[in-house]
């Protein structure tokens, strides 16, 4: 049998009643012909694996036993690859029926494009951030604190004051819909293990980008995507979604302390402490009560809690 050009990567993590209409999508966009499913079930406590036999018999599986994080999952397919291409799809992502097939062909027709990304849409037609800008201290400390107008000019990670028309390089591309040159893959890997959820893109995009190659943006297919469901199922079964935002504060903290290195890192620190006490001023102003002030306390509570679990930022605690 031909190897098929792209092979697509799914996370799955209680999704169960997502797995149908995702690949419902693909099958439309004429993934039969051009794609091969890997999928990893990331010990879902619902139906998913059950529903998955139904839905797509023909999919490589992987079931583990325990949540390892998005991107060690991603990496546990890597042996599997057989085609030019990977996709790494979430579950609740939906390709259009021309989206397989026209990206492909960027990538046939553009060998330097590393990776690439598509316009992405919510349930309800709205754009969502698509191409975005690396982060910095700076950058995610002014958009913690809505203090943009003090930083004219400045690179905002989800920067939408631009035109979503045409194909353009961009630092990094969102998770959901991700395109791979196979031989990007083989040259810089795929995503650090150390972060369990969040920064896995950024930081491969990163590194891709370091080796030469071109990460893009193509607007002229479109993706659907609802957004959080994985999340909010990490929420739902630990009935704490302060859980979520540790998860983001630690992969914050590591990616810093890699590529901003031991000051980017202090000053990351010294900027989150700042930004809560500008925030719990605010608060104060607007007369939004205590717990408000209480909860940027929380936050800089967590950071330095999870800047000493993680031994300044230099191993994951998960």
């Amino acid at each position: 049998m031909d190897k098929k050009p792209v092979d697509v990567l799914v996370v799955n993590f209680n999704t169960a009643t997502l797995l149908q209409p995702m690949f419902d999508a693909l099958r439309q966009a004429d993934s039969e012909t051009l794609a091969s499913y890997l999928v990893v079930d990331n010990a879902s406590v619902d139906d998913s694996l059950d529903r998955l036999a139904k839905v797509c018999p023909e999919a490589l599986v992987v079931s583990n036993a325990k949540n390892v994080g998005f991107g060690r999952a991603n990496n546990q397919l890597l042996e599997h690859l057989q085609g030019k291409y990977a996709l790494l799809l979430n579950t609740d992502a939906f390709v259009s029926e021309d989206t397989l097939e026209k990206t492909i062909a960027y990538m046939d027709a553009h060998p330097q494009c590393g990776v690439l990304g598509v316009r992405l849409v919510g349930r309800d037609g709205d754009l969502q951030p698509s191409c975005r800008y690396f982060p910095t201290p700076l950058n995610v400390f002014v958009s913690r604190t809505g203090l943009g107008r003090f930083f004219p000019g400045l690179k905002m990670v989800d920067e939408m004051d631009w035109g979503h028309d045409a194909v353009r390089e961009c630092d990094w591309l969102p998770g959901c819909f991700y395109l791979v040159r196979r031989e990007v893959l083989d040259q810089v890997g795929l995503f650090d293990p150390r972060y369990f959820l969040y920064y896995e893109e950024v930081d491969h995009c990163k590194r891709v980008k370091e080796a030469g190659w071109k990460v893009v943006f193509y607007p002229h297919t479109t993706v659907v995507h609802i957004g959080g469901e994985s999340s909010k199922s990490v929420a739902e079964l630990e009935a704490a979604s302060r859980q979520i935002s540790s998860y983001q504060i630690e992969s914050e903290l590591l990616y810093f302390r890699k590529h901003h290195g031991v000051p980017g890192l202090a000053l990351h620190m010294f900027l989150v402490n700042l930004g809560d006490l500008v925030l719990a001023l605010k608060a104060l102003l607007k007369g939004r009560g205590w717990g408000a002030i209480q909860a940027c306390w929380r936050h800089s509570r967590a950071t330095w809690t999870s800047l000493l679990g993680t031994q300044f930022a230099r191993q994951p605690t998960r």
